[in-house]
């Protein structure tokens, strides 16, 4: 299994080397791909060390999956490059993620809809991913009519800037304007903008919470509201989700459904202090879901907090899963990709 991870040298690709190494993954061949800029740079891959080589070049190479994390405008460009010579390419960005012939798979929750013919993945956003491992069986079950979503996203999900830019601060100097991730100081601090503010004032990191989850929910018609704030957490994303049901349910019919949840770990005992954290999701690839509670303000209605590793489950482990199910059920097929 020859696997190219493109954009290895960036905090998400990085992961996803560990994440191939920590799950096993029959790696046979491993290319790392990147930016001119970072060609002829090592990377450490299972105890051995690998020159990252260049686009052209791994296109050449012509590998059987390539795991891309290295930007939209980069994935636009690349990826049917890729798919042409027969490789499944499994996109990070949201470059492919709304395109109607693309499938956007949490593999928990819809990778059935996978066929051989799939040549370009779309993978999630984080904060999509975690949020629908945890509603998917509770919208079979009470069908989600409105959701209204918080989130309280680590900076780690904005790259490699955002993270020298905290550990700047928490040393207590004063970034330079270009060594700035955000407008304001993120240590220390919440800022209730995750990506670039839209026409509408909702951020396009909120608007891809709404379109997404329909898109993998498969149901155009829930209402779905979001606030995303970034906070100064190293270990993952949190979210306070507001569930409206179409019909009654019963706590502990919602407990049990999600306790059987494969990837989903119940974490809730109040009594005991015993809820999710970043802390707790921290390499992690799982995701937590606590705080289980009937919203006592709105009929048919539920509170949920749902945390997990926005680097692992939200990005590299969620598109390693993708291949362990392309490889399992047989769907890697190497043809070239047709117009």
């Amino acid at each position: 299994m020859k696997v190219a991870v493109v954009g290895v040298t960036g905090l998400v690709g990085t992961v996803m080397c560990e994440v191939l190494e920590n799950r096993g993954f029959p790696v046979t061949s491993f290319l790392p791909v990147a930016s001119a800029r970072s060609v002829g740079k090592e990377v450490q891959f299972r105890g051995k060390t690998y020159r990252v080589v260049g686009l052209e070049e791994a296109v050449g190479e012509a590998p059987d999956i390539a795991l891309f994390s290295a930007g939209g405008s980069v994935s636009k460009e690349w990826a049917p490059r890729f798919a042409e010579v027969g490789t499944t390419v499994i996109d990070n960005s949201s470059a492919w993620r709304m395109e109607p012939d693309k499938k956007l798979i949490v593999p928990e929750v819809n990778a059935a809809e996978l066929t051989s013919t799939d040549k370009i993945i779309a993978n999630p956003n984080c904060s999509t991913i975690q949020m629908v491992v945890a509603l998917s069986p509770l919208h079979r079950a009470f069908d989600i009519r409105r959701l209204v979503i918080s989130t309280y996203q680590s900076f780690t999900g904005t790259g490699m800037q955002a993270v020298k830019q905290y550990n700047l601060e928490r040393k207590g100097y004063q970034p330079q304007e270009e060594e700035m991730a955000y407008h304001y100081p993120i240590f220390e601090n919440c800022l209730p903008q995750c990506d670039v503010f839209l026409d509408n004032d909702y951020t396009k990191e909120e608007m891809k919470l709404v379109h997404e989850t329909r898109k993998i929910l498969g149901d155009q018609s829930i209402r779905i509201t979001a606030t995303a704030v970034r906070v100064p957490v190293h270990g993952g994303h949190s979210e306070t989700v507001n569930v409206e049901f179409a019909r009654p349910y019963e706590i502990a019919r919602v407990r049990e459904l999600l306790a059987a949840t494969p990837g989903l770990i119940v974490l809730d005992n109040p009594a005991r202090h015993e809820y999710p954290m970043p802390l707790f999701a921290k390499n992690r690839d799982e995701v937590f879901v606590g705080r289980i509670r009937r919203d006592e303000s709105a009929d048919n209605s539920l509170n949920l907090w749902i945390v997990a590793d926005n680097l692992r489950k939200g990005a590299a482990t969620n598109a390693v899963q993708i291949a362990e199910y392309l490889l399992a059920n047989k769907l890697l097929d190497r043809r070239k990709a047709t117009a």
